[in-house]
């Protein structure tokens, strides 16, 4: 066998013979890395006999089987509404920035799984034996079931399996561990890929849930090669303002279930502690403030209510600022536009400041009609009427259109008590405890939800 090398990108792993400045796939800079790998002489040739067709219509469909760790907020995250819990055999990767929490989750969740008397291996080549022992002191749960391999090399995992029956692994972190059968050093593309090969061959062998833990990039996506997300069956972000106690886990690719599903909790001095009702901590107390609306957001499968705030002063100098918390800093711009053209206001003298409260970050096209009355709230120095929550879509030409998953923003909103609610025309709900406001565009929109 004769050693060769390959570049690959580590943004979205295309590979190459020849290094290059930039990558002719994706267009990134400096992000190819040197792989060396080793190629067989001759080529392995399939029997054609050994090869089985199937009808799809013939093969017989198996349950899925599902671990529930009793964390509800985490097994929503690994499955969705109907489907919690962690699939067998799967394998999960779970990113998030330094200190936001990882190893405190992955502790809590292999702890309530050993109360259930699941036997969990937990290999961490970032702290010693003593470190673990100390978090999981504090957070002061069950540890009666859980192993310990303060190791770097994954090929251990295969003794330890044979001596012991384990129901699941957790991996922390894939950039610390390496597999000995290759010669470069832990956290190179070489060892991360043949590392995660080795461990989803584990997974799909033993039919054994496998947890990776991987740390991020200043730019804040997973660092390694960008297949390293291919690989698994699902990728897990857990994200939270450092100055905020609440963290959000949120699934960006789920095969076994629905995506963009969020778990929120809270830290605290105890560990993550679940937030059941989220809406709650989104949502200020009291009566509706001057530049300040109410909006329901589909985060997967989960309405969830939150408040955007808005403050307008005219600008200093010859170019208005823009800052947008949470919100997508293009799409203020487009509706700063849509109520400039529409409503006549003057936005490009003043400066706009928005930010959701409670530090969530959200994107979807139904908060379009919230960010609008939050700006014209406050420029036109005039409070949203009383209990009122509002969602839509704004266009260009500045008409509010319907999204979807109306029926159930609306029931979570009815459920919360609030009295009235401003919705596209042409979304049919009937409630007898909260008032329906239909709107078409946004002069009708602004003359029906301010309290003037």
């Amino acid at each position: 066998m004769a050693n060769n090398l390959i570049y690959i990108c580590e943004q979205c792993g295309n590979e190459q013979t020849k290094w290059s400045g930039k990558c002719p796939a994706c267009g990134a800079w400096n992000s190819l890395s040197e792989m060396k790998f080793n190629k067989a002489k001759g080529s392995k040739r399939v029997k054609l006999e050994e090869a089985s067709l199937k009808k799809l219509d013939s093969i017989k469909e198996m349950p899925m089987l599902r671990i529930q760790t009793g964390i509800s907020e985490f097994d929503r995250v690994m499955g969705g509404e109907k489907n919690k819990g962690i699939v067998l055999g799967s394998v999960t990767l779970i990113s998030g920035e330094p200190g936001i929490g990882k190893s405190t989750l992955i502790l809590q969740v292999l702890s309530s799984l050993s109360k259930r008397g699941l036997k969990c291996l937990y290999l961490s080549g970032e702290e010693s034996e003593q470190q673990i022992k100390l978090r999981a002191d504090r957070l002061g749960g069950e540890t009666g079931n859980i192993f310990l391999l303060t190791e770097t090399d994954v090929l251990l995992i295969d003794k330890v399996l044979a001596k012991e029956k384990i129901d699941l692994i957790v991996i922390d972190s894939i950039q610390t561990v390496e597999n000995s059968n290759f010669e470069n050093s832990a956290g190179s593309i070489t060892q991360i890929k043949e590392s995660a090969s080795h461990l989803i061959k584990i997974a799909k062998t033993n039919n054994m849930p496998v947890f990776i833990v991987g740390h991020i990039t200043k730019e804040g996506s997973i660092a390694g090669p960008k297949i390293l997300e291919h690989l698994v069956d699902t990728v897990l972000y857990f994200e939270g303002e450092r100055f905020h106690a609440f963290r959000i886990l949120r699934t960006t690719k789920n095969r076994f279930g629905a995506v963009s599903e969020i778990g929120i909790f809270e830290m605290t001095d105890k560990g993550l502690l679940e937030i059941k009702n989220p809406s709650e901590v989104f949502l200020s107390k009291g009566s509706p403030q001057i530049g300040s609306a109410v909006t329901v957001v589909m985060e997967g499968t989960r309405p969830m209510l939150a408040e955007i705030q808005t403050l307008i002063t005219k600008t200093n100098f010859g170019y208005p600022k823009r800052t947008a918390g949470g919100y997508d800093l293009n799409r203020l711009q487009i509706l700063i536009a849509v109520l400039s053209r529409n409503l006549r206001i003057p936005l490009g003298t003043l400066d706009v400041y928005l930010n959701i409260v409670g530090g969530l970050k959200a994107k979807e096209p139904a908060m379009d009609l919230a960010v609008c009355l939050s700006i014209i709230s406050s420029y036109r120095k005039a409070k949203p009427k009383e209990g009122m929550v509002v969602f839509g879509e704004v266009g260009l030409l500045g008409e509010i259109r319907k999204v979807s998953r109306s029926q159930e923003r609306l029931k979570e909103i009815e459920k919360l008590g609030f009295k009235r609610c401003v919705v596209p025309v042409g979304v049919d709900y009937k409630s007898d405890t909260m008032e329906i406001i239909r709107v078409s565009n946004l002069e009708e929109f602004e003359r029906k939800a301010l309290d003037k």
